[in-house]
């Protein structure tokens, strides 16, 4: 009941001085809303980054082969440190299917699926009703499970997907974008059509197989371009693309689908070691393995640290709206020094004047932190908005943010609490 009536009181107080009560909160409503506000911001860029990264494929393992360090290459038996190390690997260094198939038969469970991808490089062909024109078209030769994972994006719009039997036929899969601007035909009407295109200063003709939707978010990420500049990928079977390229059957780099509930950062270090276990008589190349979610992760501890770390510089000035509360509670404790004399002349005790004046205090700084709250927020968002990035309150910072408020409160308001309560009524009772 007494915490009800000193609540009440502190209202009745804040209402009967609004102007100075405002001014008093002002420091609290500052610090509280900036750090809001920073958190905001950063929880936003953390989500953004976290989000865009995660459609790129955080669950999968990249594996790569890499040139050994002299380190490295010095630390083998009977191998001398070479000066001028070959800067592409030859027929021999690279990663075969042999090595996949084995990889994938020791960790049945952890892998969903190997993507195997071999670069043919840009195409070019002249653009529809303007052969002055020309578009260029990247080719990729790619396996079944590279089109599986792109199909969840850009869905197949007639025709069909290539499969892993296609062997090296020479068919194709374009986007709609492709058959726009080369074709001038409806999508239905482009599967079984032939297309030449100039790879290498050297004409190939392909037949179409499929048509699929054209994504357009590469191309807006860096501005608007023009409609012949638009980049679109053109799918070729694994096959085709190393009778093109002259390739022989390996890869210097693929991906690797992680099966659900694996421990992705666990299973990069061990395939990372399977792989490297072949090329311990290499002198040149090694294996490595990497994944999107270890940098997601040191990504965003790094974006968490700076948010933090702006926001305890920005909460200084919540202890200067702290001393701008024991400034103001003291003077208040000065101007109504006859009525704690009065109430202590009644029998009212030392505890419960300190707990008047430290209600009072609490309730002033809980007020200024909730207005700072919604403030920050507002503010939060406004500046997430601006910059292209949905807004992402945090809870955990409000909470804080809150009962920091009122701690400040308690910290601050007791030393005037305490001088009041330690008054003597008859000289509080005879102070003019």
């Amino acid at each position: 009941m007494q915490l009800f009536e000193n609540i009440s009181m502190a209202l009745t107080s804040v209402r009967s001085n609004k102007m100075r009560s405002l001014l008093t909160m002002l420091g609290i409503i500052i610090g509280i809303a900036a750090v809001i506000a920073i958190e905001t911001i950063g929880n936003s860029m953390t989500g953004a980054v976290t989000d865009s990264m995660s459609g790129l494929g955080v669950s999968n393992i990249t594996v790569s082969l890499t040139q050994k360090t002299e380190s490295d290459q010095s630390a083998m038996s009977g191998v001398q440190l070479r000066l001028f190390m070959d800067s592409t690997p030859s027929d021999g260094d690279l990663l075969t299917d042999e090595m996949i198939a084995e990889y994938t038969a020791a960790f049945p469970t952890q892998v969903a699926d190997v993507q195997k991808t071999v670069t043919v490089g840009s195409a070019t062909l002249d653009k529809y009703g303007d052969p002055t024109t020309t578009i260029t078209a990247s080719v990729s030769g790619v396996n079944r499970a590279v089109l599986d994972d792109l199909e969840n994006d850009t869905p197949l719009l007639a025709g069909r997907w290539l499969r892993d039997d296609d062997g090296d036929r020479r068919i194709c899969v374009v986007s709609e974008k492709f058959v726009q601007q080369t074709m001038g035909c409806t999508n239905a009407e482009a599967v079984g059509r032939q297309v030449t295109l100039t790879i290498s200063n050297m004409p190939y003709t392909f037949y179409v197989a499929g048509v699929y939707t054209y994504d357009d978010t590469s191309s807006s990420m860096f501005g608007t371009v023009d409609d012949d500049a638009i980049q679109t990928s053109l799918y070729i079977p694994l096959d085709t693309a190393r009778a093109i390229t002259g390739d022989a059957d390996g890869y210097q780099t693929f991906t690797v689908q992680v099966a659900d509930g694996v421990d992705i950062n666990s299973f990069v270090t061990t395939t990372g070691s399977f792989f490297a276990s072949y090329y311990t008589r290499n002198d040149t190349w090694t294996v490595e393995a990497s994944s999107l979610s270890t940098l997601v992760e040191q990504l965003t501890s790094m974006l968490s640290t700076i948010s933090l770390g702006i926001s305890a510089i920005a909460a200084i000035s919540l202890l200067v709206g702290g001393i701008g509360v024991m400034n103001i509670m003291t003077v208040s404790v000065t101007e109504r020094t006859r009525e704690i004399g009065t109430r202590k002349a009644l029998g009212a005790r030392n505890s419960a004047i300190r707990m008047q004046f430290i209600t009072e205090s609490m309730v002033l700084c809980l007020i200024g932190g909730v207005i700072g709250v919604i403030l920050g927020i507002a503010l939060g968002a406004a500046l997430a908005g601006v910059v292209g990035f949905s807004a992402r309150p945090s809870v955990q910072a409000i909470a804080i943010a809150v009962g920091f408020s009122m701690a400040i409160g308690v910290f601050f308001g007791y030393y005037p609490a305490n001088k009041a309560a330690k008054l003597d009524p008859i000289e509080a009772l005879r102070y003019e």
